[in-house]
């Protein structure tokens, strides 16, 4: 199965094409990295990811989605590009948490023990997610919840240890982890949770809330 992953809930955005055996087992995998946040033009990443491949769109068997939390632009233009790509072709979708990815692609690393995962949540507030990495694997031991930066920020560097995208800015002795798209399809490789485009949607704690504006006025002196 060919799988073009997504992840773009980061400064550092990736695509990749990863092509897997029906058990899981990954046979290859390239990758398209760039910096650059709203900048990054997204497109064009995959156009190039395919072209290197020599494979055209229709080659792809499934799209595999980071949702976040994390940078609302990226997620949503990762998120519209399956949804559009979906209605399309009707190639099945993944969504993958972008916390689930950072821990992945940590363990890849070589990172062991237990870390914490922790991406901007704005308000001075982050997302935090715990996990278990082991030589055999790795495993979500407590789920994502937002904490007030200055909650982290106290805690020990000797009993924590803190992961994430831009970790440095608030936890100078944390180690940057990127989520990656490469490892995203090879995450997706293992999973059949497969979801239609229109229920896609980004991981977001905070429930959305918005104030509706009154309609304008209208008098015979604004009519003149």
């Amino acid at each position: 199965m060919k799988i073009l992953a997504l992840e773009f809930s980061s400064p550092q955005r990736s695509v990749a094409l990863v092509d897997a055996a029906p058990d899981g087992t990954v046979l290859h995998a390239s990758e398209v990295v760039r910096s650059g946040g709203r900048a990054t033009p997204a497109l064009a990443m995959i156009e190039e990811l395919l072209d290197h491949a020599g494979i055209g769109r229709e080659s792809i068997e499934c799209l595999a989605v980071g949702r976040g939390p994390g940078s609302y632009h990226g997620i949503r233009v990762a998120i519209a590009l399956a949804q559009g790509w979906q209605l399309a072709r009707h190639t099945p979708l993944l969504g993958v948490s972008s916390a689930d990815g950072i821990a992945a692609q940590a363990w890849r690393d070589g990172i062991r023990g237990r870390v914490t995962a922790a991406i901007d949540a704005q308000r001075q507030e982050l997302y935090l997610a715990d996990y278990d990495l082991r030589d055999d694997g790795w495993q979500n031991v407590q789920p994502l919840r937002i904490v007030p930066v200055k909650e982290l920020s106290s805690a020990s560097p000797a009993l924590l240890l803190v992961i994430g995208p831009e970790i440095t800015r608030w936890f100078p002795h944390g180690t940057v982890v990127f989520p990656r798209a490469e490892t995203l399809g090879r995450l997706a490789a293992t999973r059949t949770g497969f979801t239609p485009g229109e229920k896609l949607e980004p991981i977001y704690l905070r429930p959305t809330t918005f104030v509706k504006a009154q309609p304008p006025s209208f008098t015979h002196e604004t009519a003149r």
